[in-house]
């Protein structure tokens, strides 16, 4: 006997969540001229429309815009109640605090006359407001918590000591010299079987890897110890005391007996230790510094090297106005024209960028009023005899002419030394 095939069951489509698509929300204009049943129905339609088409997260600022717009509220309980957890407040207060906003009025009495009716209902209608009121006190305390316990960590998080790099340093560098200073104990225990070169720094600091800071704050470790031992050194002899003030005689003296303990030779040991020791920091901090890469100076701009320059901003005699003294830096020529002089100059840089990408070493710069950069056996300025035509003749000459202007021109050359004066107008960069 065949087993008669059952039809499979589609699966029921996800709702549709409608996120932030522009969607035209049910509209309550000329509710007041609708029936009681009408109305009704509208409102629940309208509930469960936003119920659909809406996330919860979307309806939550509705509480919000209602608690501002209502003015029953302070700013701080509003902020209390965006605090609180979204369960407190419930989808159904934000969807009843977006129909409010919307136009629904807190209660109709057609409505509830309408549900008087109704077969099987029990009380009256209450209104709206009555509900949310209720879920925004609710969230408003729970909020208050949320805020209380937030600031409370906030404030203890502020409080937590961050210690300064220095700080940092400092006690990075006691847990470095750790060992040194047991090897320097063994000076303390035994002094005759102590050896001043008994420790194997280089190995060490290879391996620990210290930095130049880490260094120099070693060395003041032990500054105190090899201070007084070299002022031992150089005690003065009972005559020389005796020339002495009072307070420096007693100051020696005092120190003279702190250390009447100690043989010479011991003493001589401990220093030649922290010698070593400082000899080998000295060694790190040096080698560091030589191969440290040099800070690359900040570039300034075109502005800020051009600001001292001075020029002829415009010329009425020869009809010539200066170009912007800006795009001087990294170019390759400068012409410039000396209204007093009538000379006719172009610079050349002593260093082309043929790419043009203006390299920090490349093209002609500015220093104060001078221009430098420039090659000063081809950067050259010649007389004009007849300065409006040739002046004329040089504004409407192309780069291939410009070339060999000068070569034209039949005056003495002379040499251009890069000052530029109230007098220079500069006419064209290339």
């Amino acid at each position: 006997m065949a087993i008669p095939k059952t039809k499979k069951k589609a699966p029921r489509a996800a709702p549709r969540v409608k996120r932030g698509a522009k969607l035209t929300a049910p509209s309550w204009q000329g509710w007041e001229e609708w029936t009681g049943e009408k109305y009704h129905r509208f409102r629940d339609g309208t509930r469960a429309f936003y119920y659909e088409n809406y996330k919860p997260v979307d309806l939550y600022p509705a509480i919000y815009k209602w608690m501002q717009d209502s003015g029953e509220y302070s700013k701080e309980q509003i902020k209390h109640c965006k605090a609180a957890p979204a369960s407190t407040l419930s989808i159904t207060a934000a969807i009843t605090a977006k129909m409010l906003l919307d136009g629904m009025p807190d209660i109709n009495p057609k409505e509830a006359e309408y549900w008087e009716s109704l077969p099987g209902t029990m009380g009256q209608l209450k209104p709206s407001t009555e509900f949310l009121k209720k879920k925004i006190e609710l969230g408003i305390e729970a909020g208050s918590k949320t805020v209380e316990v937030k600031a409370k960590e906030e404030k203890e998080k502020a409080n937590v000591y961050v210690p300064t790099i220095q700080e940092r340093i400092r006690d990075q560098a006691y847990e470095m010299a750790e060992p040194i200073d047991e090897w320097l104990e063994g000076w303390t225990v035994d002094k005759e079987s102590f050896d001043p070169k008994g420790f194997d720094f280089k190995a060490y600091f290879k391996k620990i890897q210290p930095s130049q800071a880490h260094c120099r704050k070693m060395k003041s470790f032990w500054e105190n110890d090899l201070l007084d031992f070299n002022e031992l050194e150089r005690m003065p002899t009972k005559g020389q005391l005796a020339k002495m003030s009072e307070e420096d005689a007693d100051q020696w003296e005092q120190l003279k007996e702190g250390y009447n303990h100690l043989k010479k030779a011991d003493i001589a040991k401990y220093r030649k230790a922290i010698e070593t020791v400082n000899a080998e920091l000295d060694f790190i901090i040096e080698q560091a510094k030589a191969t440290r890469k040099p800070r690359k100076p900040k570039a300034r701009s075109a502005s800020k090297i051009i600001e001292k320059l001075k020029f002829c901003k415009a010329d009425d005699k020869f009809s010539l106005a200066s170009i912007d003294p800006t795009l001087i830096v990294g170019a390759s020529e400068l012409w410039v024209f000396n209204v007093k002089t009538r000379k006719l100059g172009k610079y050349i840089a002593s260093n082309i960028d043929p790419t043009g990408q203006q390299r920090g070493d490349s093209g002609l710069s500015v220093k104060g009023t001078t221009i430098i950069g420039f090659d000063e056996t081809l950067s050259i300025q010649k007389t004009l005899r007849k300065p409006p035509e040739q002046l004329k003749e040089f504004k409407d000459s192309g780069k291939v002419k410009l070339r060999k202007f000068l070569d034209d021109i039949k005056t003495t050359d002379t040499k251009l030394n890069g000052r530029c004066n109230p007098d220079t107008v500069l006419l064209k960069v290339s």
